[in-house]
C-alpha cells in the first residue's frame, strides 16, 4: 500500500525547490507561505527585479570578508522571507494566519517582519544563530519549529 506524503514534507520539498532559483553565491534559501494547505506566495534570496544579481556581479559581502549573519544591509539581495512578504503584498494576498516554510531559520529582520504579518507558524530545517531573533520568537508566542526533514531527490 502506498502512503501519501505528509503535508510538512510536501511543503518543505517545494520550499527547497523554490530555493533553487536563488541568485546568492553564498547560500540558497527558499520560503513559501501556506494557508489551509494552499500555497499563497513563494520567495528565494536574490537581488530585486531588474537589478544585476550577485551571480553576475560577485558577492560584495564576500569581497569585504563579512561573516554570515552580520551587516545584512551590505548585500544586493533580499532574503527569501522578505520576498515571500513582497510577493504576497504585490498580489494583494494577506499572510495573516499563514504558515511559513523556510529552508533556514529566519534572521532577526525577517522574524520581525513575519511577526508583524500575523503568521501563525514558521517551520524551518536549518538553524541560524541569532539570539535576539530567538528571544523575540519566545516572547511573541508564535510557533517557530525546526522540522526533522530529509531532502528527497526529485
Amino acid at each position: 500500500m502506498h502512503e501519501r506524503m505528509p503535508w510538512p514534507q510536501y511543503f518543505m520539498d517545494i520550499t527547497y525547490m523554490v530555493a533553487e532559483r536563488s541568485t546568492c553565491t553564498r547560500r540558497k534559501v527558499g520560503a513559501i507561505a501556506v494557508k489551509d494547505k494552499r500555497i499563497l506566495a513563494t520567495g528565494y534570496n536574490g537581488a530585486p527585479a531588474n537589478v544585476s544579481h550577485c551571480l553576475d556581479t560577485g558577492c560584495l559581502r564576500e569581497q569585504l570578508g563579512i561573516p554570515s549573519g552580520q551587516r545584512h544591509e551590505i548585500c544586493r539581495g533580499l532574503h527569501a522571507e522578505q520576498n515571500v512578504i513582497i510577493q504576497a503584498a504585490v498580489h494583494g494576498v494577506s499572510l495573516a494566519g499563514a504558515e511559513i516554510y523556510c529552508t533556514t531559520m529566519p534572521c532577526l529582520i525577517c522574524t520581525k517582519m513575519l511577526l508583524n504579518c500575523g503568521v501563525k507558524a514558521v517551520y524551518y530545517t536549518e538553524g541560524y544563530d541569532d539570539p535576539l531573533a530567538a528571544d523575540m520568537v519566545a516572547e511573541s508566542g508564535v510557533l517557530f519549529k525546526k522540522l526533522d526533514y530529509t531532502r528527497r531527490g526529485c
